[in-house]
Order: C-alpha cells, then sequence, then structure tokens
C-alpha cells in the first residue's frame, strides 16, 4: 500500500524560533495519526505546512505520491486535503447551512445542486442536520466543533486535518465527537488529529507522533508512545499514569 501522505525532512523557522526540523513521516489511506506534544512543539505549525497556509523553508510534501511543496492551499483543498482549526470560525450571520455549503462551494468545487447535496450529507454526518436553517452565531460549542468538522468534510476530503477538535468539550460531550471520527477513519477519510485529550486519541488513532521543540519525539504504536520515558519526561510529566488515557 502506497502513503497518502509523505512528510519529508519538512523544517520551518520564525526568526531564531524553531517550529519543525526535519520533520518526516508517513500515513497510509484510511489510517488515522494522532499528534501530541507540550504547548509551542509546533503541532499547528505542521498542519499548517501540510494544508499549504505555510511554505516550508526545506522538506517536501508528497501527497497521493505527487510532489505538492509548491501548491497552494486553495489548490490542496480541491486535490482533498481539508482542515479544522481549534477555534471555530463560523460566519456567524449566516446558517449553519450556508456555512457548510461554501465548503461544498469553494473548497470542493461543488456548485447549485451537487453543492446542496454535499452540504446536506456533511450536515448528516456531522449530527447538525436539525440545525441547518440556525443562525451560526447561536450555537454551543459542541455545535460549533461540529460545524467547523461538517465544513471541512463539505470539501469530500481524502485526508482531514484536525487541530484539537475535542478542546473545551466536557466528558459527556466527547463520546459523540469520538465517534464521528472514527466512522470517518472507517469510511476511509484518512485522519491527523492534534489532540490534548489523549484518552480521546488512543479511542481513535492507529499511531501515535510526539513533536518536541519542532522534531519528532517518537512515532508508532500509540500506547507504546505514551509510555516511552522521553514522552513521559517532556510532554506527560513524572505524575502520568497510562492506564488514567486508556480509561
Amino acid at each position: 500500500m502506497s502513503p497518502i501522505l509523505e512528510v519529508k525532512a519538512l523544517s520551518k523557522r520564525f526568526g531564531k524560533v524553531v517550529t519543525a526540523e526535519d520533520v518526516s513521516f508517513i500515513v497510509d489511506p484510511g489510517t488515522a495519526l494522532g499528534i501530541v506534544g507540550p504547548n509551542g512543539a509546533g503541532k499547528s505549525t505542521l498542519l499548517s505546512l501540510i494544508s499549504g497556509v505555510l511554505a516550508p523553508d526545506s522538506g517536501a510534501v508528497y501527497f497521493d505520491g505527487k510532489d505538492i511543496t509548491g501548491t497552494s492551499a486553495g489548490a490542496r483543498s480541491t486535490m482533498g486535503i481539508a482542515r479544522s482549526f481549534q477555534i471555530p470560525r463560523p460566519f456567524v450571520d449566516m446558517t449553519v447551512f450556508e456555512n457548510v455549503y461554501v465548503g461544498a462551494a469553494f473548497g470542493g468545487g461543488n456548485q447549485g445542486q451537487a453543492g446542496y447535496d454535499t452540504a446536506a450529507e456533511a450536515l448528516e454526518i456531522a449530527g447538525l442536520l436539525h440545525l441547518a436553517d440556525v443562525p451560526a452565531g447561536r450555537l454551543r460549542l459542541l455545535d460549533r466543533k461540529r460545524l467547523e468538522l461538517a465544513r471541512a468534510l463539505a470539501t469530500q476530503p481524502k485526508l482531514i486535518l484536525l487541530d484539537e477538535i475535542a478542546g473545551g468539550l466536557t466528558e459527556k460531550e466527547l463520546p459523540p465527537l469520538i465517534e464521528m471520527i472514527s466512522g470517518l477513519r472507517d469510511s476511509g477519510v484518512t485522519v491527523i488529529w492534534i489532540e490534548h485529550i489523549v484518552h480521546a486519541l488512543l479511542a481513535v488513532v492507529d499511531q501515535l507522533m510526539c513533536l518536541a521543540v519542532g522534531r519528532v519525539l517518537a512515532i508508532g504504536d500509540p500506547r507504546e508512545v505514551m509510555a516511552s520515558p522521553e514522552v513521559i519526561e517532556v510532554y506527560l510529566g513524572s505524575t502520568f499514569d497510562l492506564g488514567e488515557a486508556a480509561s
């Protein structure tokens, strides 16, 4: 099986601040990669490099076997790369449906009836179809998170990049989100998910990567990565209990 995404020696600096240094990894189609790391580790920067929002100083990104390093974010979206952001950014004066239709029309290139059908399907997957006519500015946080996901889904992605989509949710609100992301992976959509809520990641991902100061500290089996002494020291702290993460 050929990887859907291959990142080769990506590096990015902002002045003297290193946000990515020689980052390399591959992701197979239909799998989920989780990313953890302390604040400032370069996690969100990495998603920006993959999605084309930022250009690397060096290194390369391959998607579906093609070098897309110099390709714009818009072009990558039409190729099948979608991203949700840590802080939801809906058009608050537009309805939920209109927000998602924008993703279908301008991110996925489906306008008219095709765009309407794609938007409706994305809303159904995200559990928001019953709120389609509600102004986005009136949504509670969980539904704003779902809307962020629905807008990304409306582009009909092969690869979806999730940036702390569970952040701010209560424990009771997590299971439906976890189920939704697991369903995406099971449907064949490849997932890369940054998250600080470790047990949510462990419920979904096939492999886990820990970043520290822009470098890959560990990557592999999720439980083995979480049990790594280096990961515990840099990210989790000496009091971390792996059993708690799996509960």
